[in-house]
């Protein structure tokens, strides 16, 4: 696909470090090879030799990093970082400090792969981090917001999916290219944290997707038809915020709510909401929630032919990056290529 190809291009160029945390997987590890020997990245594999070899035999990881955390000389230098990052918080099931010192922070991280990612890349001894393949999303994000954090300004961590056409090409997005959020992080957004979403999707678009973004909020009600259902606090949390997202970005185009054939299809577009610069033309797409945004990219993907890319993690201070566990070798290295333009 053209538009991989490109990012690939630019990850070269930018020429990142990004930690990959499961050297336990067959599809990371030859991912992990594939991006060194195309230049894409430099890679930090969390994993052993020994490992490596039984789940991906013959693979050559020469010019990758391989480290063993329960042999890594920087382990007490991670184990401080989390110290800090978590001194005086709480486990809620014992009443206890999360770690008496920093040796019990050590214990913790050299069991925890998906920590150990974290903490380097906190430590800036790598520029992204990249896991999720056999991990679950809240594994993945969990170090994420505890020692990453948010950065400056941010509320809401959210995430998206760039679609990418499949080479058939598609009737609609003359781009090829359409972004999709939040389908992995916020299972029911207020309206102010779905304005959020909107507007960090919309420069994830313009930003890694290389489009200009065209922002859909939708719903199964257009500009009203909905406002008498039994629903109707669904509809209204969407229109809240779409207003609040025109408010807080007025230069972006973004309008709402749709349903998404009046989203995309510009002869629905124009019969549902006449007049609108977004209807019938969008290239982003807004789910309300969890439930909507999930299903509806997996069809995309299942049924369309289309790539998913993603989740691409939106809000936090340094690059982080989840996978889907259903993911392939293309699709790492794709969210890869993303995680090292992200920096």
């Amino acid at each position: 696909m053209d538009f991989v190809s490109e990012l690939k291009e630019k990850a070269k160029k930018a020429g990142k470090t990004i930690v990959l945390c499961e050297g336990e997987d067959k599809r990371v590890v030859e991912a992990a090879s594939i991006i060194v020997k195309e230049g894409i990245a430099k890679i930090i594999l969390l994993g052993n030799k020994e490992e490596c070899e039984k789940v991906a035999p013959g693979v050559d990881l020469s010019g990758v990093t391989l480290i063993d955390p329960t042999t890594d000389s920087n382990a007490d230098k991670y184990a401080e970082l989390l110290f800090k990052a978590r001194e005086g918080k709480i486990n809620k099931k014992t009443n206890a400090p999360e770690y008496a010192d920093v040796a019990a922070a050590k214990d913790y991280i050299l069991k925890d792969r998906t920590m150990y990612g974290a903490l380097i890349l906190k430590a800036g001894d790598a520029d992204g981090f990249v896991s999720g393949a056999c991990h679950s999303t809240a594994n993945t994000l969990r170090p994420g917001l505890q020692v990453i954090k948010t950065a400056p300004g941010i509320k809401t961590v959210s995430s998206c999916f760039i679609m990418v056409a499949p080479e058939s090409g598609t009737p609609y997005i003359k781009e090829g290219v359409s972004v999709f959020g939040d389908c992995a992080i916020n299972i029911e957004p207020t309206a102010e944290e779905m304005a959020d979403i909107a507007i960090a999707s919309a420069d994830t678009a313009k930003k890694i997707a290389g489009i200009e973004p065209r922002v859909a909020m939708l719903s199964f009600s257009t500009k009203g038809s909905g406002n008498d259902s039994k629903f109707t606090n669904s509809v209204s949390k969407v229109q809240e915020a779409t207003k609040i997202a025109q408010e807080k970005a007025p230069e972006l185009a973004l309008d709402g709510e749709f349903q998404f054939d009046a989203a995309i299809a510009p002869e629905v577009g124009e019969l549902k909401a006449p007049g609108s610069k977004v209807a019938g033309h969008a290239n982003t797409f807004i789910f309300p929630n969890i439930n909507a945004g999930n299903i509806g990219y997996k069809i995309c993907q299942r049924m369309g032919g289309w790539m998913a890319i993603g989740p691409v993690c939106q809000g936090f201070a340094k690059p982080l990056n989840d996978l889907s566990r259903g993911c392939n070798v293309d699709d790492i290295i794709a969210t890869v290529a993303v995680t090292a333009l992200q920096s």
